[in-house]
């Protein structure tokens, strides 16, 4: 029984554990990447190790996040995060040198190894042939220190793509697909692996598109072969030396198998407010648009653009339509500034953006009241563009481009000829604004502005968790809901304290507040509970806020992580009628905490308020048990080190 591409690396690079579905494993990880978002707080856990130096093949840390400099905090966290990683050995990407996964896909991508990212997106290498995984920021800070990352081995589901893309249709319509047939939670602990005769026909940039929102299938990763194709490309980036062949051994077993008819497929869209609410763009009909925005770490290649470039060229943008475009990388945006693409889009009508992730995040551009923003982005949900009312649709470049023109939702089909567009045998190299670390010995001093403050970090679980329920939510909530990313408050990432004001404040305005007045507690959610970003803003800021447990329906794999990672307990329902009966400052306690952790999965949480028993699980590993009887991941660490 031969071993398919996840397998393949999985084994190369196994640590502990056996690869079975469910069961924990650990595997060595070769690169890192960080940006300045969720980076600030993974350098200073890195700090806290006391490791002089990181251990990995390469780790890289971007700027891409908060570019917008209203203000000195960015500016200030972009400093400390340049002059830490010139400490410990990482090297730095700086402000306007690109979006971290494009960048990352086009100058260090290294087909068979393993990448773990503080970005939930981090799976966009996937397209090279990596095994790149999104995570928590301490997760990646253990990694940097030579750490193993843990997870449970994931099933692996094939989806065989067969036959060729139509003119008009493009990698975009291949993951909406997938997000209509298997969802947002669809993925969860699973790998998704793409083969069949149709990945010949798809580039390294088309098939990034593809893996990049795997993240919002709520897939560990997904992953393409890396074959002749993906020879070309790293050719092209001046890189063939970093080429290896991986193929899935031809009698290769997987869990579950999906097969898409690419001739079939047509120009699709995600509605609001989910990647996975998924339709036919001729079905949706010619609804009137006001903003198109172009760009993202999902669609802002080279031939995203130059596909863009060429529908725009000798047209208008409709006169209500507000048009921005945003490169992903400087190598792009230099490329199609030298063949005149980029002249071709001004004289449009677009506004261009800077070479970052922008209005993706939240960070400028919020469309207008109630508006409709047609966006080439992986995430729509309520408020993410920073304005609520506004209804955001995840389309393709094509289609963005081609409704920019007309001022309505349109199908290109009906547009005309479609444009062709060929990789570059050549890509513009020029690599001076990757800093490298200093020499390992030399002396930097790491700056620290005012808004840098000391993370929180919890105390061993006590024998008796006690507090009231401060929150109920529903079914999907988000990162977003949990600690919201908008670009008044993205500046603060590395403040805790003040980020504290604005917990869950999209579901309830009086949480943080209400946290403060009883001391902390619990948080009780629905199914799939912190979906979305990896940030672990979504866990620290409850941590500050006192809160001691989740109880959910379900979890999103990377928000799990990071609750344990920060001691909070992760609690699911064994019932699921005991959610419904729960209500807001409902006393709850957990006797006995230790023990009943260490006996098994199963919490008896006692109901004070109805004077009722509860069973919930909490499905831990042995290492994740001592993880929380720690306090976290970074007591953990540091018990283990003293033990050595």
């Amino acid at each position: 029984m031969g071993y398919n591409l996840a397998q393949k690396i999985i084994k190369e690079h196994l640590v502990s554990g056996e690869m079975k579905a469910g069961q924990e494993i650990s595997i060595k990880i070769d690169q890192t990447l960080t940006q300045d978002s969720t980076g600030t707080m993974a350098y200073l856990q890195f700090e806290a190790m006391g490791i002089p130096r990181v251990r990995t093949k390469k780790s890289v840390a971007y700027i891409d996040h908060n570019t917008l400099q209203t203000g000195f905090e960015n500016a200030d966290d972009h400093k400390y995060i340049q002059t830490v990683a010139s400490k410990y050995g990482v090297y730095f990407s700086r402000p306007g040198n690109g979006i971290c996964h494009q960048v990352h896909l086009e100058r260090f991508g290294v087909p068979g190894m393993t990448l773990l990212g503080s970005d939930s997106h981090t799976p966009t290498c996937g397209g090279l042939g990596m095994l790149a995984i999104g995570a928590g920021g301490l997760d990646v800070a253990v990694a940097m220190g030579g750490g193993p990352y843990y997870l449970t081995m994931p099933k692996v589901c094939k989806v065989e793509l067969r036959g060729r893309l139509r003119p008009w249709v493009s990698a975009k319509d291949i993951i909406l697909e997938l997000l209509r047939i298997m969802t947002v939670k669809g993925g969860v602990g699973k790998i998704i692996e793409y083969g069949g005769e149709g990945v010949k026909t798809l580039t390294v940039p088309e098939r990034a598109t593809i893996t990049n929102m795997g993240a919002e299938l709520g897939a560990t990763t997904s992953i393409f072969p890396s074959d002749e194709i993906t020879r070309a490309f790293l050719k092209a980036q001046g890189r063939e030396q970093d080429w290896v062949e991986l193929l899935p051994d031809s009698d290769a077993v997987y869990d579950e198998e999906i097969v898409i008819n690419l001739d079939e497929l047509e120009p699709l869209a995600a509605r609001p407010h989910s990647p996975d609410n998924v339709a036919k763009v001729s079905e949706i009909g010619k609804i009137k648009v006001d903003q198109v925005a172009i760009g993202s770490c999902t669609n802002s290649s080279y031939l995203d653009m130059m596909k863009v470039a060429k529908i725009l060229k000798g047209r208008t943008v409709h006169p209500n339509v507000s048009l921005v475009i945003a490169p992903g990388s400087r190598q792009v945006l230099n490329m199609l500034a030298q063949n005149g693409a980029l002249a071709d889009m001004v004289a449009a009508g677009a506004r261009i953006l800077e070479s970052a992730c922008g209005p993706c995040i939240g960070m400028g551009q919020a469309p207008c009241t109630n508006a409709v923003s047609l966006r080439t982005f992986n995430r729509n949900f309520e408020g993410r563009s920073g304005t609520k009312s506004a209804q955001v649709y995840l389309v393709s470049p094509e289609v963005a481009a081609v409704s920019a023109i007309t001022g309505v939702l349109t199908n290109p089909m009906e547009f005309g000829e479609a444009p062709v567009v060929d990789i570059p045998t050549e890509f513009l190299i020029n690599d001076n604004m990757v800093i490298p670390p200093a020499p390992e010995g030399q002396e930097v001093e790491v700056v620290r502005g005012p808004n840098i403050k000391p993370f929180p970090v919890n105390v061993p679980l006590p024998e008796r968790v006690q507090g009231k329920v401060l929150i109920k939510v529903g079914d999907n909530i988000t990162t977003d809901h949990i600690m919201p990313s908008n670009a008044k408050l993205l500046p603060f990432r590395s403040n805790i304290p003040y980020l504290s004001q604005y917990c869950l404040t999209p579901c309830d305005e009086e949480f943080p507040n209400r946290a403060k007045e009883n001391g902390g507690g619990f948080i009780v959610g629905g199914v799939n509970y912190g979906q979305g970003s990896s940030r672990e803003h979504a866990a620290l800021v409850p941590l500050y806020l006192g809160v001691k447990g989740v109880i959910a329906k379900s979890f999103a794999r990377i928000h799990r992580a990071n609750l344990i990672n920060s001691g909070i307990l992760p609690l699911t329902f064994e019932n699921e009628e005991d959610y419904d009966n729960m209500e807001l400052y409902d006393e709850l306690v957990i006797e006995n905490a230790v023990e009943q952790i260490k006996a098994g999965n199963t919490i008896v949480l006692r109901n004070i308020t109805k004077n009722k028993d509860i069973k919930l699980n909490i499905s831990l590993s042995e290492r994740q048990k001592e993880m929380i009887l720690a306090g976290g991941l970074l007591n953990y660490t540091r018990k283990q080190s003293e033990n050595k």
